[in-house]
């Protein structure tokens, strides 16, 4: 029991060490695109297109991180930002990083409103960083995801939040071999509204709530929002 109680503390940070680094690659180039953005010469001018040009060298640029599994990365505009549609996902993702178009064949960009998004809203309203997930992600991938996303400001101004998508699937294939390694116990991942990420427990689902007898016999290790549940 001794060499597992010091081992804990590890598979915690193997946790943490992992969504601080997805955090970190978008944190990278924030500060590069929001540059890029303010240099626009007149604000009214910048359309979807335009933007495209702008976020798709940082979208490829965190497709190609190998430290974690990326599934999709980009920029979301503001509402209102642009000049030609009032909502906009610059955005790539999947094996051949292709750009995101079939969210318009089934969505009129003249309504497209995502402010109620966990990912957008939660950044825009707080200045911060966000993790939201695991949920089905129907705008982009129709996959089980995870999306961290941060907000972009330009002089105090909200611009659009930076994000990337995780698929759960990738995750747990990530994360999950490496926590049995650390420990012998069984050890579940949960968000801040205590639902399952990923867990070593072939009998607990990610989205699924994590049973409160469960999570009060075991050992808690936090990671910002998120919890490491250990036993």
């Amino acid at each position: 029991m001794g060499n597992r109680t010091q081992r804990r503390p590890a598979a915690a940070r193997l946790v943490c060490d992992f969504f601080d680094t997805a955090f970190d690659v978008l944190e990278s180039w924030k500060p590069d695109l929001a540059g890029d953005l303010a240099a626009v010469p007149d604000a009214t001018r910048l359309t979807s297109a335009r933007l495209d040009e702008l976020v798709r060298p940082y979208a490829a640029q965190t497709l190609s991180e190998t430290r974690i599994p990326v599934y999709g990365a980009g920029f979301i505009a503001a509402i209102g930002l642009l000049r030609d549609a009032r909502g906009h996902l610059s955005w790539w993702q999947g094996p051949d990083r292709e750009q995101l178009s079939l969210a318009w064949s089934i969505i009129n960009k003249e309504h497209l409103d995502y402010s109620e998004f966990e990912w957008y809203r939660v950044p825009m309203m707080t200045g911060k960083a966000h993790l939201s997930g695991p949920s089905v992600d129907y705008l982009c991938s129709d996959e089980y995801t995870m999306t961290i996303a941060t907000p972009v400001s330009i002089r105090g101004r909200f611009v659009g939040v930076a994000a990337l998508d995780l698929l759960v699937d990738s995750v747990e294939r990530h994360l999950v071999p490496r926590l049995r390694q650390e420990i012998d116990d069984r050890a579940t991942l949960i968000n801040s509204a205590d639902r399952i990420i990923v867990s070593t427990d072939p009998n607990l689902a990610a989205g699924d709530p994590v049973s409160r007898a469960g999570a009060d016999a075991a050992v808690r290790h936090s990671c910002g929002s998120l919890a490491l549940l250990i036993g």
